[in-house]
Order: structure tokens, then sequence, then C-alpha cells
């Protein structure tokens, strides 16, 4: 009740006054406590004693005061003082009294002798760490008594390092009135039952769901920085089935500016569920073709392309000339270029321009003469590239058409075109446009110096237009999630991994190859949206509701990598293979491209036209629908066969029984 009372608007208005004002009645009290262990009474009592006792206190006050004021004693909070400052206290205190002393003794001032200043010295120093201690306590439990008015949430911590002590310290000093720490987990059976910070470790991974359940767990804080991928998956894939609401702290090279590890915890991103290896490159390779030379990245403000200009820079080329449409993207990767310095070593030139222009693309080759050409620019988004067909001909196929032509004249040493999975067996417009791509691409190989190549991956978590972004506002604003089907799939992989692997493909380009990435396995889009609210600690269909909403115009319900007739190469890394594609000329891709533009000077032309002409074009082009049922028919055929087989040997193995009981 006492400590309730105390008005902290007073403490911390005073707080100086009145740590200076404790300091004086400490010095003060020492003094006069090792006077009389030391002295006997006659002497205390003296008037000549009482005046070197003054004496020694006016001259200490002085000192110690001075001392601790040089020392800035009085700036620091006491609430969040540590043991670090008490040692520092301790070494000042008796800095301070050596000072005294020595004062004494060069100045010959009337003042106590040595075993005296050195007792009340101890006395001093000891006193000064034991009050701000306690005023620690009672700031603490002031903070707490606040705190009550809101609901302690019960937070269980995995990891019993370094990490999970910084947290239990933070936690108790500045958030308890926040949570209550019920324990930690940690798989090292040598650490069950023994206390950090006075949290016990209550048992391993396998055991979080029980604890949770019997210690009625709302939070989980993830503290361990070391550990691979997979193991990071498996654990946080049990933590999502306990309802906890999910924090995790980043990587150890996240942590490395910033000390304060509560203020990195941050929500589970589906990247830690997806739990993939992380990715090694053969760097070297890689330098040995960027350093020092020029590098033009199309589409370098989005989010591929920006991704490409933040890896390529730290390979030290001479220039790198980012090239986009969208100003603002552009103004923002050129920013945070410069902001880390990477102006001082490379010539950074964000160009403003389309892939459609010839003539601006043509004064950009001839000026700056690029070693190596990325070509990330195009139109991306499936559904709004079928309402705007012409729109994705136009950008994606005459703009590469375009980029191609010009790093041909210019001798340019290598040209990679960024393409995507929906390119195999495309059955939207954006698809097969982007296939096209890849025969110009292979195409122009066989009758250039410039060595052509396309990289081919899926989905990039966190890109624009990405699926991802989309939940978390649904589940932000209280939801429904909505999802164009139960069953759809996606490949996935982080906007980092898939550039790194794109630049490693790039030094194995020969010219003529389409790289195909290992994007691991297909993620139902479904399980995605279930995983992403239970880590926000809410309940998928209950807290949030999952609507299914139909599949959205030129959507296939499975992606696909490789083509029936691309064979499949390993290369010398082991997430990129080789496809190759069957023999087409140059003459027979531009006959094909006769046939676009005939199509896009009619702003009227039907769909069904467009449909026709592209299947002409691209022989693998179909309508979704055909592609979306031919894969449940086999997927049907496959579980009839599977079901077949089941009854088959559970027959067979019926029938010997039967025989085993009659003998």
């Amino acid at each position: 009740m006492f400590i309730r009372g105390i008005n902290m608007q007073s403490i911390r208005k005073y707080r100086v006054v009145i740590l200076f004002l404790m300091d004086i009645l400490v010095i003060c009290a020492a003094y006069m406590v090792s006077s009389f262990l030391v002295a006997d009474v006659k002497v205390l009592l003296s008037n000549d004693y009482r005046d070197l006792i003054a004496n020694t206190i006016l001259v200490s006050l002085i000192i110690y005061e001075i001392v601790f004021n040089l020392f800035n004693v009085y700036k620091n909070i006491t609430r969040y003082e540590n043991g670090k400052d008490y040692i520092i206290y301790i070494i000042i205190s008796l800095l301070s009294g050596a000072l005294v002393f020595l004062s004494g003794l060069i100045f010959r001032l009337p003042i106590l002798g040595f075993r005296q200043i050195i007792l009340s010295t101890i006395l001093i120093a000891v006193s000064i760490v034991s009050y701000r201690v306690v005023i620690r306590f009672i700031l603490t439990a002031l903070s707490h008594a606040r705190g009550e008015v809101e609901e302690q949430k019960n937070l269980l911590i995995i990891g019993a390092g370094e990490a999970a002590r910084e947290i239990i310290k933070t936690v108790k000093t500045s958030m308890r009135g926040r949570y209550n720490i019920v324990g930690l987990i940690d798989d090292n059976p040598n650490k069950r039952n023994y206390i950090i910070s006075g949290i016990k470790i209550l048992g391993n991974r396998h055991e979080i769901i029980e604890i949770c359940k019997t210690k009625k767990v709302d939070t989980i804080f993830f503290s361990i920085t070391n550990i691979d991928n997979i193991n990071k998956k498996k654990i946080l894939n049990i933590c999502q089935e306990t309802g906890a609401k999910i924090r995790v702290l980043p990587g150890l090279t996240d942590l490395i500016n910033n000390k304060s590890l509560v203020q990195n915890l941050r929500d589970v991103e589906i990247e830690d569920i997806l739990g993939r290896e992380a990715i090694k490159l053969n760097n070297e390779n890689i330098e040995e073709i960027i350093k020092d030379k020029c590098i033009l990245v199309t589409g370098g403000g989005g989010s591929i392309g920006s991704e490409l200009c933040r890896q390529i820079v730290k390979y030290n080329p001479k220039t790198l000339v980012i090239f986009d449409i969208y100003e603002n993207n552009l103004y923002n990767i050129e920013m945070e270029l410069r902001q880390n310095h990477y102006d001082e070593k490379i010539e950074i030139i964000p160009i403003i321009g389309s892939v459609r222009d010839k003539k601006r693309l043509e004064k950009i080759f001839s000026e700056y003469k690029p070693h190596l050409v990325f070509h990330a620019a195009a139109h991306k988004h499936v559904p709004l590239m079928q309402i705007s067909p012409l729109e994705a001909i136009k950008n994606n196929v005459f703009g590469t058409y375009n980029v191609v032509n010009c790093a041909d004249k210019h001798n340019v040493k290598r040209f990679i075109l960024i393409s995507t999975d929906k390119a195999v067996n495309p059955t939207n417009i954006m698809g097969a446009t982007k296939r096209i791509c890849e025969m110009i691409v292979q195409a122009k190989n066989k009758v250039s110096k410039t060595e052509f190549a396309a990289v081919r991956f899926g989905n990039v978590l966190g890109s624009n237009g990405s699926v991802l972004p989309l939940f978390k506002k649904q589940i932000a604003t209280g939801g429904p999630i909505t999802v164009t089907h139960k069953e759809i799939t996606r490949f996935f992989m982080t906007i980092p991994e898939a550039v790194g692997l794109v630049l490693q493909a790039m030094s194995y380009a020969k010219g003529g190859e389409i790289f195909v990435l290992d994007m691991g396995e297909p993620v139902k889009i479904y399980d995605l949206a279930v995983s992403l609210i239970k880590l926000s600690g809410l309940e998928p269909n209950v807290d949030i509701e999952i609507k299914v909403t139909g599949l959205r115009p030129g959507e296939k319900l499975y992606e696909e990598l490789l083509m029936k007739e691309e064979g499949l190469k390993q290369t010398a890394h082991n997430k990129i293979f080789v496809g190759e594609l069957l023999d087409l000329t140059f003459e027979e891709v531009e006959e094909k491209l006769d046939n676009l533009r005939e199509i896009i000077k009619d702003e009227d032309i039907s769909l069904q036209v467009m449909d026709e002409t592209m299947k002409k074009i691209v022989p693998t082009y179909h309508h979704p629908e055909e592609v979306n049922n031919e894969i449940k028919n086999s997927r049907k055929e496959i579980e009839k066969n599977i079901i077949k087989k089941t009854k088959q040997v559970l027959n067979k193995v019926d029938k010997n029984n039967l025989d085993v009981e009659t003998v």
C-alpha cells in the first residue's frame, strides 16, 4: 500500500535533488560511524576530534560531488541501472576516498587519519550502491503496481541462452506489468530444471504444447538466434499449434547494430515456417564477372530488380545503371544504396524510361555500354493482364525484344531474362508473354555474340502483388482472408534467395539456357492462410474467417517449373538446373512477333482472337479450365489407383489370415 501511495511524478521531478541529498547523508553518516568504530569515547567527545570529523566531511562532500558529477552519476536513470553501473559507483567512491586522503596529505589539511578514511570510503561505496538498489526495487514495484491495471499475459520463452537472459531482465524491469514469465524451453537435457535469472527451464520442444496448456500461455518469445532454418521451422510449427501469439528474434547479423533485444522482437513471418536452408553461393565466380564492370538492371525499382541492385553492389561494379518507369520505386532504391554509402565506390545512375521506347534504350546502351544486363522489367500481375492483354504484349514481349536487340547491337557480354513459372504451359496472357520472352532470348542467342539466358522461378515472398501482404492486411482488419481455391498451390522463395540464385545462374551461363531454380515443395495457399492466422495467436474460421472466392481469370490450380519437352540437367549448384528447349530460329520468332504486331494495332480485339493467336505462337498455351480439369482428373485417377491397390493388399491380407485360421 505504501508503494502504491508514492507519487511517481514527484519522484521524477526531484530525482537529482533526492539522490544528491541521499549521497550527502551517506557521506556524513559513514564518517560518523567510522569515527565511532575506530576512536575511543574520550577522543570522540573532544572538541578537536569533532573539528577533524567536520573538516573531513566538508572536504569529502566537495570531492565526492565533483567526482560524481564528472562521471555523470546523477544522469543515470536509477530504474534501469544494472550490475555494471553499480561496479562503476564502487570504483568512483574508492577514487573519491583516495582523493580525500591525498588532499589531506598534500595540502596538510586537518582531517581524519588513513584508517578512518579507508573505512568511511568502504561504507560510502556499499551504502550508495545499496540505497540505489532499494530505489530501483521500489520504482520497479511501482511500475508493476501501475501495470496491474492491464491484464498480464503469460509468457513462455523458447531458448535458454544469453538472448533469453536479456529478455528476462528487460521484461522484469520495464514490462513486468504486461508479462508474467512462466518458464523457458531448451532442448539441452543438461539444462532441464535449472534456473536463469529466477526463471525455470521447464522442458524441451516436444513439451511446448503441454506446457502452454497447463501454464495457460498467451505469448511465446522465440529467442534462439543461432539456429538453422529447418529446426526453426520445426519449433515454430509446434508453437503455432498452441494458439499463443508468437514473436521471434531475428538472426545474429540483424542484432549487431541494435543491442536492445526486446525491441528487435518481431512477429513470425511465413519465411520462418517455410524452413528453407540458407543458400551458399560461389561469390568468387559472381564477383569475377561483375567487378569493375557496368551493370544495367531494367525494372530496377521493382521487388526483384531492387534486390538485384542490392546484391550486385556487393560485388563492386564500376557503374550500376538502374532503369525503371516508376519514379518512386527508382528514387527509393537509389536513396537506399546511397545511404549505405555504396555511391562512394560505385557510380549509381538512376534513369527513368520505358523498355517500349527504342530511342531511349538506344541512348542508354550507347552512352553506358553495359557489360551485363539483367532484364527484370515486366508486367507480372495475372488478373490485371487478363483485363489489359495488349499492355502485357507491348511491355513484356516487345519491351524484351527492344532490350535484347540493344544488347546484341552494343556487344553486351551477357543478358539474363528474369522469367516465371507461369511461362510453363501458360493459362493466362501474362504467362504466355513471358514464354514468348524466353523464345526471343533463346533464339537471339543463336545469331548473337551476346550470351542470352533466362532464369525461371516461382512466387517470391513479399513481392509487389504477393498474397502474403494482402493476408496480413486482412488479418489486421479482422478478416476475412480471401483464398481463390482450397486446393490451389504455389512455389515460394524469398526475394534475396531468388536473386542470389539468379546471380549464381548468371555466372554459369554460356548462352541459350533456361535456368530453373529449385523452389522446394509447393505450398497450399489455404494452409498458408491458416498458418498466418495461428501465428497471430488467433483461431482460423473462429476469430478470422477464410473465404474461398473462386479462381480468377487465367489462374491455375498448380504451377509447374518445367515443360514435358524440356530436359533437366544439374549445374554446379544443387539449387539450379538447366532446362533445354526445342530448337527455334530467330526468323521463326520474328514470324510469331509479326502476328502480335498486327494484334496490338487493334485496341478492340476480342479475347477469343487473342487466345487463338496466342495458341499459334505458344503451342503450350491453354485455357485454365482445361489445365485445371486435366490436373484434377489425373489426381482423381491417382487416388482411384491408390484405393484399388490398398483394397487388393487388404484382401490379400484377409485371405492369408483365413488360410492360417483354417490350418
